[in-house]
């Protein structure tokens, strides 16, 4: 699967006339908004207790098959360049990333996690480490910007030894790539029972991600040959009940080569509308996804200026409780104690106190029924009586404490920073999700179309 690449300066004009595409920009823009370190939409959500994450730049592309089944020479065609190491001989023995940067450039397995910090569980995995790599490339070809390849190791039967679980990293990489592409070569390979393996588990959970294609069509000899191939994978992957489903596909690729022509029908075209395809789909999901996420942080916000204000009515109400009982609680003994000092005070003094008036008055207080019980009783009841009052005044003074309890609220300040965080999500972050996705979908909808 070999072919000619361009020279990296003719794989770069496109770069330097064309200038960055409006969906790069889009999601580049997308990126921005949440990783903004004054006013990001994450930044704003922590403030609220929400944990979000910022959507990718790029899409992830994972190429699995067998080794020798041109998956690091399909990558080396898209962007135009040779990056990648090809031959029969399993060349890729690790995982590879490649992107697009600002100039050439390999990395090592430390470097290429501190670039993908969401593939740091790889950590996890014993012996990956020191089986990764980045290579970056200054190719804008096709759609290469908003792309990033991971080449897998060629899997192979027998006693092949995998410095580490080769089968399990390529299924948990299956949870975060956007596009898996199996390839399939006709050299007797197609069939490696630990490829199939891998596809079946990949297809329970990522079905819809995962496409496949007979590689190297060109070297399967004449129609006949490639159609007996072809019957033989499709029928080894019905065998497997996951696989066996409606509208299987599997298109013919070969990387072209003007100096050996073939007959062959190449589909490699569909490889790139995939990619495309998929691109497309993550523009679209990421700026929905920027919508329900100022949803989520505009609730967030909303529900708790709402709970502080909830919290500020139960304290005004604690502390009018707690002032009540307070009140009660001292009134009972100063009560007890005026009526003691009454009655031991003679009509006289009391007449020279407060006056006749001022008598009379009180008299009218005196003979209350609950003052007569209280003189009915005898010396001992009433010193009962009254121990009983003041325990009752020190519990109604217990629960004016524990009712005063109250809970924090936010300062005028901190109200006054959601109230401006809340505006911002609403008219800022908001109104450019909006123009973001009028660009996008002008791109292929008439402005007539468009209700702008």
């Amino acid at each position: 699967m070999s072919g000619k690449i361009k020279s990296r300066n003719a794989a770069n004009a496109d770069s330097i006339a064309g200038g960055v595409s409006c969906d790069e920009r889009i999601l580049r823009d997308c990126h921005r908004l949440y990783t903004d370190p004054d006013s990001g939409l994450i930044k704003v959500a922590e403030t609220v207790g929400v944990k979000l994450l910022p959507p990718r730049k790029k899409i992830t592309v994972m190429l699995m098959g067998n080794h020798s089944a041109g998956k690091s020479s399909f990558i080396n065609w898209y962007v135009e360049e040779h990056i990648q190491r090809t031959g029969v001989a399993i060349e890729t023995q690790g995982f590879s990333f490649v992107t697009s940067g600002r100039k050439r450039e390999s990395l090592t397995g430390n470097a290429t996690l501190h670039l993908y910090p969401h593939f740091k569980p790889l950590q996890e995995f014993k012996g990956v480490s020191e089986y990764l790599s980045t290579e970056i490339c200054t190719s804008r070809q096709k759609r290469f910007s908003l792309v990033t390849f991971v080449d897998s190791p060629g899997l192979v039967d027998g006693d092949m030894k995998y410095p580490f679980d080769v089968d399990e990293v390529i299924l948990w990489l299956g949870d975060l790539c956007d596009l898996i592409l199996v390839f399939f070569d006709p050299m007797g390979q197609a069939l490696c029972k630990r490829t199939l393996n891998i596809v079946e588990s990949l297809n329970e959970k990522h079905g819809e991600r995962l496409r496949f294609y007979l590689s190297k069509a060109d070297e399967a000899g004449g129609e006949p040959d490639r159609q007996r191939v072809m019957m033989q994978i499709v029928q080894e992957l019905c065998k497997r009940p996951g696989l066996n489903k409606c509208g299987f596909d599997m298109p013919t690729i070969y990387i072209p080569n003007p100096s050996k022509p073939s007959r062959c029908v190449n589909q490699i075209e569909e490889v790139c509308r995939s990619i495309e395809k998929t691109i497309n789909q993550t523009v679209q999901n990421t700026l929905n996804s920027l919508e329900k996420d100022c949803e989520l942080v505009s609730e967030a916000i909303t529900e708790t200026l709402s709970n502080d204000r909830q919290a500020s009515l139960e304290n005004r109400r604690a502390r009018c409780k707690s002032c009540f009982l307070t009140l009660l609680g001292f009134s009972i003994p100063l009560t007890l104690l005026t009526l003691l000092v009454l009655g031991t005070l003679s009509k006289d003094l009391l007449e020279v106190a407060v006056g006749r008036q001022g008598i009379e008055v009180l008299s009218l207080y005196l003979q209350t029924p609950v003052v007569r019980l209280f003189d009915s009783l005898s010396v001992e009841q009433q010193l009962y009586t009254c121990v009983g009052l003041a325990l009752l005044s020190f519990l109604l003074l217990i629960v004016a404490q524990v009712s005063f309890r109250t809970q924090s609220t936010l300062l005028g300040k901190q109200k006054r920073q959601l109230q401006d965080k809340l505006g911002y999500v609403q008219e800022v972050v908001k109104t450019k999700k909006k123009k973001l996705y009028e660009e996008y979908l002008q791109q292929s909808v008439s402005d007539h179309d468009m209700d702008l």
